[in-house]
């Protein structure tokens, strides 16, 4: 038997005979599935929305309220992802019972043996141009008979055009942008922690930018000690100046090299999922946000939800919510470990490069003794000191990027 409803819920479930089905922005609705997407349970709300009974939803595929008017690639990319045990944020366009839509950003997350799906309004600037992204992919895949995995790539092609590597970078932007958008519409404040997390993140994209232009003037700097070794072994008997300032450079840029490689750029390298650590520690904010909000939505429903037993879905989504927090904690310790183990690195290596200064002077004076091979040496030693500041500005960038990373994180 269901309680009665006060004169707010029978407001919002008037229903109009066309256009969109009401979702007040202030709502949180979920869906729990299995693997399959068969639903197993979900909240009042939900119902309400979708206009089915408890009798038709339970039990049913999730995909009873997808509207047709959804590219078949969007939900392509959605299960690929989150069957890989990923989280998964997404636009996606719904259909109720009586034929009304909504829209609704979604955000699902691996629960047991299946998927818990959280949703809100959208409202932001971002869910205004996906629409028109949408129809374009429905488009293409009606006049051409697309598959659903070669709309998904179109889904892609559009996306990198927007400026986003990855899904999940786009998924990230616009979930940041919808709540930003949600909590001005509500009149509430903005959340600092999210704010925190997206200056980190745009710091670690710019430290893996500097650590790859690193690694590139490495590269580019490798023939130099080889060039001034065939010239020493021309103007001075071994154990000369322009020897030793070739041997320690030449040792110098294999020792950084080695180190680069194995610690940045090698498979086993933790530097490479930093700014994947920051990312998802991001979307799991940003996500527990959102369920944590649901569950206390949850702790005031009022009404009875035919076989499903709420607290247990209220202890499913508390622990949900535990468990990617703890993830999202570990995820942000490997972000500072590696940000202070590439901050000492980097201090290390300017230190060594400016002891190398010295012997660099030395050389051209050296250079301006040998009126034979003296040009020569002079264009390649202030070759080589153009690239040693060059190299020098990218590390302390880095290394104030670490610092910059380490600072943001404590707060």
């Amino acid at each position: 038997m269901e309680f009665a409803v006060s004169y707010v819920d029978r407001r919002i479930e008037q229903r109009p005979k066309s256009g969109e089905a009401p979702f007040a922005l202030n709502e949180v609705f979920f869906s729990r599935t299995d693997d399959r997407g068969i639903i197993r349970a979900g909240n009042y709300v939900f119902k309400r929305v979708s206009d089915y009974s408890w009798d038709e939803l339970l039990g049913a595929p999730h995909k009873v309220i997808r509207h047709p008017d959804m590219p078949r690639g969007v939900f392509h990319l959605f299960w690929e992802t989150i069957k890989q045990g990923k989280i998964m944020g997404a636009y996606v366009k719904n259909q109720s019972k009586d034929g009304l839509h909504y829209w609704v950003y979604a955000v699902v997350v691996p629960c047991g043996d299946g998927y818990l799906s959280a949703r809100i309004k959208p409202t932001s600037k971002v869910f205004s141009e996906i629409q028109r992204d949408y129809a374009e992919l429905l488009k293409a895949e009606q006049e051409y008979g697309l598959e659903p995995e070669d709309s998904a790539a179109n889904l892609m092609e559009i996306l990198k055009t927007k400026g986003f590597k990855t899904y999940e970078e786009f998924a990230l932007h616009s979930l940041c942008e919808e709540l930003l958008a949600r909590e001005a519409g509500l009149g509430n404040s903005k959340c600092l922690k999210v704010d925190h997390l997206r200056k980190m993140l745009a710091d670690a994209s710019t430290l893996v930018e500097e650590t790859e232009g690193l690694v590139q003037d490495f590269e580019a700097m490798n023939t130099i000690p080889h060039n001034l070794r065939v010239i020493a072994s021309r103007i001075e008997p071994s154990g000369g100046p322009v020897t030793v300032l070739s041997q320690n450079y030449g040792a110098m840029s294999r020792e950084m090299s080695d180190w680069f490689s194995a610690h940045v750029m090698g498979k086993d390298s933790n530097f490479a999922a930093l700014q994947d650590s920051v990312q998802n520690s991001l979307f799991v904010e940003c996500m527990v946000r959102i369920l944590t909000e649901c569950n206390d939505q949850l702790q005031n429903e009022r009404r009875q939800l035919k076989d499903i037993d709420m607290k247990a879905e209220r202890e499913i989504l508390a622990d949900l919510v535990t468990s990617q927090t703890k993830d999202a904690q570990a995820g942000m310790q490997q972000v500072d470990t590696e940000a202070d183990r590439i901050l000492r690195a980097c201090q290390v290596m300017h230190r060594h490069f400016l002891g190398l200064s010295s012997t660099r002077v030395l050389c051209k004076i050296e250079s301006a003794r040998l009126p034979e091979s003296g040009e020569t040496l002079s264009d390649i030693i202030d070759q080589l000191g153009n690239f040693q500041e060059r190299i020098s500005q990218r590390l302390e960038r880095i290394a104030n990027l670490s610092t910059e990373i380490r600072t943001v994180e404590a707060q």
